[in-house]
């Protein structure tokens, strides 16, 4: 009987992060172009302190393509980094039922814009927007949960 219950309880703690990528935005996620409704990156998400950080991990590039590209467009350290393995998203907080306080990069423009992230079908997607000012001036992407 000790033994059934150990493995129960082991069980239960093996299973714990998985349920916890279930309720909260941490994973693997493939991001849709707003203007193309073409997937454009996967970006995986991570918490470090009760603050959210999203880092390209792939991108989804047409066939004559660089297939490794650089933020040319972007300033600081970002210049000229490649945009593979680039943090575009970071500071963002838990805020009631949405993550806001954060910021999102858009490496095509290099611009950094203001985030907030609401998450949508029970974290099966994301509706990510990054805007100027207030959220009413800005964009929005839906982001599709891959892990």
């Amino acid at each position: 009987m000790k033994k059934t219950g150990l493995i129960a309880i082991l069980l239960a703690i093996a299973m714990a992060p998985l349920a916890h990528a279930e309720d909260s935005p941490v994973g693997l996620w493939k991001n849709i172009d707003d203007k193309t409704g073409k997937p454009k990156a996967m970006i995986r998400i991570t918490e470090s302190a009760g603050e959210l950080q999203g880092k390209i991990e792939r991108l989804f590039l047409d066939g004559d393509a660089d297939k490794n590209p650089k933020c040319d467009k972007c300033e600081g350290v970002n210049k000229d980094q490649p945009i593979i393995g680039m943090t575009i998203l970071f500071g963002l907080k838990k805020d009631g039922n949405e993550y806001s306080g954060g910021k999102i990069l858009d490496p095509g423009d290099g611009k950094l814009y203001s985030s907030k992230i609401t998450p949508v079908e029970n974290y099966k997607k994301l509706n990510v927007r990054g805007y100027i000012g207030t959220p009413f001036f800005g964009r929005s992407q839906i982001w599709i949960r891959e892990q």
